[in-house]
């Protein structure tokens, strides 16, 4: 099977109080196109840091990530956004909708960037399969948290990615939303194809993944495959 992602001896190490920490250390893992994986641990592991790396949100310290074929350490920051807008996808935990423009506005953002034409229709589209098709005209302070959860699920699935990543999907969510939103999250991912990466503190939601990749101190000290996918549900 093909590798959309490639992660080599990966490492992150930033200054705090004049003295190096190293969050990352020597990071080794592939990720198959169409597979979902699981990254999780406890807070302060490195996991997000981690997610963001393989994203291209940030660079390394050390080694390699590489991207469908594209290896991002050798980027420039606009060559990197180039990549990420043609072909990533992310849900952040804080949503991070654009407060000035409507639920509508924000899902045609990535296409906007890529300068698509007649792109309102592939939005709306988004938004009724997320269930809000009749709120795209409000804003992110007039919609609850699971709703800009959706929206952002939405906006993250508008450019069509290759690999989406999601940070604590339903982080800030009460647990009948998650439900919801993790079964859109599945449905979606399998309905396009696209490869599925979450860092997540609930272990049930890991388990639904095919794979879970544990992370502690900022080893990566378990990688186990978990086999076919489950739904969602």
């Amino acid at each position: 099977m093909e590798t959309i992602l490639n992660i080599k001896d990966l490492s992150k190490t930033y200054q705090s109080g004049g003295q190096p920490l190293t969050v990352l250390h020597n990071i080794n893992f592939s990720i198959e196109a169409g597979s979902t994986a699981a990254i999780v641990g406890p807070s302060g592991s490195g996991k997000t840091t981690l997610l963001g790396l393989c994203a291209g949100l940030d660079r390394s310290t050390s080694g390699i990530v590489e991207l469908n074929n594209i290896q991002l350490d050798k980027l420039t920051e606009d060559e990197r956004a180039q990549v990420r807008n043609q072909y990533v996808g992310f849900i952040f935990q804080n949503f991070q909708l654009l407060p000035t423009l409507t639920a509508l506005e924000n899902v045609m953002v990535p296409l906007e960037l890529r300068g698509e034409k007649n792109i309102r229709p592939r939005a709306l589209e988004l938004l009724d399969k997320v269930g809000l098709a009749s709120r795209g005209h409000h804003y992110p302070a007039q919609l609850s948290g699971g709703e800009q959860q959706r929206v952002s699920l939405a906006r993250a699935f508008s450019n069509q990615p290759k690999i989406l990543f999601a940070d604590e999907p339903t982080g800030n969510l009460d647990a009948e939303t998650s439900e919801k939103v993790v079964k859109l999250l599945f449905d979606l991912n399998r309905e396009a194809g696209t490869t599925l990466i979450l860092v997540t503190h609930d272990l049930e939601l890991a388990s639904k993944t095919q794979r879970i990749i544990r992370i502690k101190g900022g080893h990566l000290v378990e990688d186990v495959r978990l086999g076919a996918m489950v739904d969602g549900r």
